[in-house]
């Protein structure tokens, strides 16, 4: 696979806007930090002792692929336009991306699981699927991580668990997250609030591309940050059963409001955003995602006909930097992406 490959479509887990609260819960993702045993945690690793520690985990992983599903990308000599758009497509971390020395991931069919290799621990792998699913997507990565484990002997310890190079992740290693889309909690003024209670349970948030980054498009990435003693399932169990139901109802109630009281206001907001789209000749990325995310909520809201969320969704993602220019084949400045981005979102959002 090379990662051209993958500029024209969305990722399966992201694009197909099914799955249980799929208004509100783009996507669902369990990933877990593993170090192999017997090597020093990254950046202590020599070059030597990374690429040993590549070629222990590309081995491992490709060796459970029964069915030729699984790829290997080595990030160490892609280049920085590839390594852009695998961190848009959420396959690998801006920490991969743009980190030293022999690192490399391993992408299965469809994108619903990959697998970093020296990034900040020397394994992370990640599920992920539309929706709200975390059961089976802890299923899923529970069964590889034994297989894994069968193969490499990870750094335990009896008392703290897996190791792992930051304290945060000691334990379980585990994050469970969810990416969400808020716009009707952010347009009745109640967002802060609401993430700041988030905040308050020890739950991180950030933006749609993760660690350091913005809620640009009011997507939000919402996910624990205590792994040390408690066990994977009520982690999941507390997210499927609690946490997410109760934003998800914040987030539908906001817009039953704005429908009763501010419809106006709701359906301008709407298709401005829509119009803009069907007509402009230059839009930027942060533009786009922010128009982008009313005209979401208008087709969720029946307010916009012939427009089908899945087209909605699969541009939030093909129209990032680096899904233009290698769907161009060549490097772009900002206005050549701008203009770029403007004719595809007006050719997919005017044909439907």
């Amino acid at each position: 696979m090379k990662p051209a490959d993958l500029c024209k479509t969305s990722s399966a887990w992201f694009g197909r806007g099914k799955g249980l609260f799929s208004e509100v819960v783009i996507s669902s993702r369990i990933r877990l930090a593993r170090n192999a045993s017997g090597y020093p945690f990254l950046p202590c690793l020599s070059h030597e002792q990374q690429q040993a520690v590549l070629e222990l985990f590309k081995a491992a992983l490709l060796d459970l692929d029964g069915n030729g599903e699984m790829s290997y990308i080595d990030v160490e000599h892609t280049s920085l336009v590839e390594r852009e758009l695998l961190t848009e497509r959420h396959l690998i971390s801006w920490r991969l991306a743009k980190a030293k020395g022999p690192r490399g991931v391993v992408i299965a069919a469809g994108e619903g699981f990959s697998a970093m290799i020296n990034e900040e621990d020397h394994l992370r792998m990640q599920v992920l699927a539309a929706g709200l699913d975390l059961h089976s997507c802890w299923q899923r990565i529970n069964r590889i991580d034994d297989l894994v484990e069968q193969k490499v002997e990870y750094a335990f310890d009896r008392r703290y668990g897996y190791l792992t190079a930051c304290p945060t992740n000691l334990g379980t290693g585990i994050r469970v997250s969810v990416m969400l889309h808020l716009p009707a909690l952010k347009m009745t003024g109640q967002i802060d609030k609401v993430l700041t209670a988030a905040r308050d349970c020890d739950l991180a948030v950030r933006g749609l591309f993760g660690e350091g980054t913005e809620a640009i498009g009011d997507l939000f990435q919402l996910s624990n940050q205590v792994t040390l003693g408690v066990s994977e399932t009520q982690i999941v169990d507390d997210f499927v059963s609690r946490i997410v139901p109760k934003i998800a109802a914040y987030e539908l109630e906001a817009r039953k409001t704005l429908i009763t009281k501010r419809p106006q206001t709701l359906d301008d907001k709407i298709h401005r955003a829509l119009g803009v789209l069907r007509n402009a000749c230059l839009i930027s990325s942060q533009e786009a995602l922010f128009l982008l995310s009313n005209v979401r909520l208008g087709v969720n809201l029946g307010r916009i006909e012939n427009v089908d969320i899945a087209t909605v969704n699969e541009l939030f993602m093909l129209t990032q930097p680096a899904h233009l220019q290698l769907r161009a084949g060549r490097m772009l400045d900002a206005e050549q992406r701008d203009s770029l981005r403007a004719q595809i979102l007006r050719s997919r959002l005017c044909a439907n």
